[in-house]
């Protein structure tokens, strides 16, 4: 039976996203390829419980929510992240993947909503974008893009215009949290009147850097 490394399943707001405010139950997994500079979730990268899907799936029920969250970490590292995601579709969740871009999407399920993260230069790991993602993306799925600088947010703009992601699936910019303000990045966005939805972390601004909510 397949297994999956966790690092915590809760219950919580959705805090990113469409689905913003929203319950929603988030099942972390363990482990990432990456060190991202803006990295909030660094305890995931290690440690963790193995469980089987069936405890996964049992303990995400007893939430009785809708919305499910599969987060890490980055998911994706762990091969069986897959057989979840399509586990958690057949009973009926409306489910988001967060993944960072820098590992093969064409597996996942396309009921899954992909949340794709493009790594600015701010981020320390802009090298390993990987960039043949973005054929696989749908219209249901967003891609979302972390402004630590004016820089970052000028980069962004530039590959939103290479790739026509607006064209794509919605965009996502998200101020680096207390390092790009807000206000600032929301600013930038309605002079150049950019196809893009501004997002702040909610959680963050509701219960701060509390983890597991």
């Amino acid at each position: 039976m397949s297994r999956l490394r966790i690092t915590e399943i809760f219950y919580s707001l959705q805090g990113e996203t469409r689905t913003v405010g929203l319950p929603t139950v988030f099942v972390r997994l363990t482990g990432c390829p990456l060190r991202c500079g803006y990295c909030d979730t660094a305890y995931a990268f290690q440690g963790g419980n193995w469980l089987d899907l069936e405890e996964i799936l049992d303990k995400v029920a007893s939430y009785g929510a809708h919305y499910v969250t599969v987060t890490g970490g980055e998911p994706l590292a762990q091969k069986p992240c897959l057989e979840l995601l399509t586990k958690l579709a057949d009973v009926g969740y409306d489910v988001s993947l967060e993944t960072s871009g820098a590992i093969d999407i064409v597996s996942v399920d396309p009921r899954i909503t992909k949340i794709l993260d493009i790594k600015t230069p701010g981020s320390l790991e802009v090298t390993k974008n990987l960039w043949s993602n973005l054929d696989y993306l749908l219209p249901h799925d967003q891609v979302k893009f972390v402004i630590c600088e004016r820089k970052d947010y000028d980069w962004s703009k530039e590959i939103m215009d290479k790739y026509k992601l607006a064209d794509v699936c919605e965009v996502l910019f998200s101020p680096s949290y207390q390092e790009q303000p807000a206000g600032l990045l929301a600013d930038w966005i309605l002079e150049d009147r950019l196809p893009v939805r501004l997002q702040i972390q909610l959680h963050k601004y509701l219960w701060g850097d509390v983890v597991g909510r």
